[in-house]
């Protein structure tokens, strides 16, 4: 089936946050449209829009489009078909090393936009690093933190332009690895993947557990009941 590309106005107001929230759903079957390039750069930059720790933004973000790419990037997930079928899927890595890493870029901008003085650049460029280097081996968990951030950002900027998403855990991170080229490293790590698209049909709510089975205040022996 040849794709078609979808073109919405993104002058169209979006969906305010708390809509986006509450529609949002995990889609499992997409239209083969395309999104429109434009939308898409928009997706993206709504996406690195998220916080990360120190703004190191040590998350590797794989947008899949190629069919071949798709195919085995699905494989690479036990043949779950959404990959497939959407027209993108967002493979969120994290880089484990990106804070051990030259930071200057991230540093220059942080002046130039006046977020940070030339006092408080000094200080990370110290305080940074040793406090990379003082996690160790939680690096890598750290990042993948980062990158779950910025996925779930990807989701809700998705669901407010009109188009659906569907995270995924369930693929071997070793062949996804290979999938992106990145097979055999060991800075990286595999947070996430993300089918993006237009849903083929709507899922409903399967609804919530009450607040006070897993919402709590100050102890676990407190149910938080609104």
């Amino acid at each position: 089936m040849t794709a078609t590309t979808s073109t919405p106005d993104l002058l169209t107001a979006p969906l305010d946050v708390p809509s986006a929230i509450a529609q949002r759903r995990a889609i499992k079957t997409f239209k083969p449209d395309a999104i429109a390039p434009d939308l898409l750069k928009h997706l993206v930059e709504l996406t690195v829009a998220a916080p990360s720790s120190y703004n190191i933004q040590d998350w590797r973000i794989v947008l899949v489009q190629d069919a071949a790419q798709r195919a085995a990037l699905a494989e690479a997930a036990y043949g779950q078909q959404q990959i497939v079928q959407a027209p993108v899927t967002f493979v969120f890595a994290a880089s484990a090393n990106a804070g051990l890493g030259d930071l200057t870029p991230i540093y220059e901008k942080g002046l130039q936009t006046g977020a940070w003085t030339e006092g408080t650049v000094e200080y990370f460029k110290k305080a940074i690093p040793q406090g990379q280097t003082a996690l160790g081996d939680k690096r890598r968990e750290y990042a993948v933190k980062d990158a779950i951030i910025a996925a779930t950002h990807l989701m809700l900027a998705a669901e407010s332009l009109g188009l659906s998403t569907c995270p995924m855990n369930g693929w071997v991170e070793d062949q996804v690895k290979a999938v992106i080229g990145a097979a055999g490293s060991d800075d990286l790590a595999i947070a996430l993947l993300v089918p993006v698209g237009y849903a083929e049909e709507p899922r409903q709510n399967p609804g919530r557990l009450p607040l006070s089975a897993n919402v709590f205040v100050d102890r676990l022996d407190t149910p938080y009941v609104g």
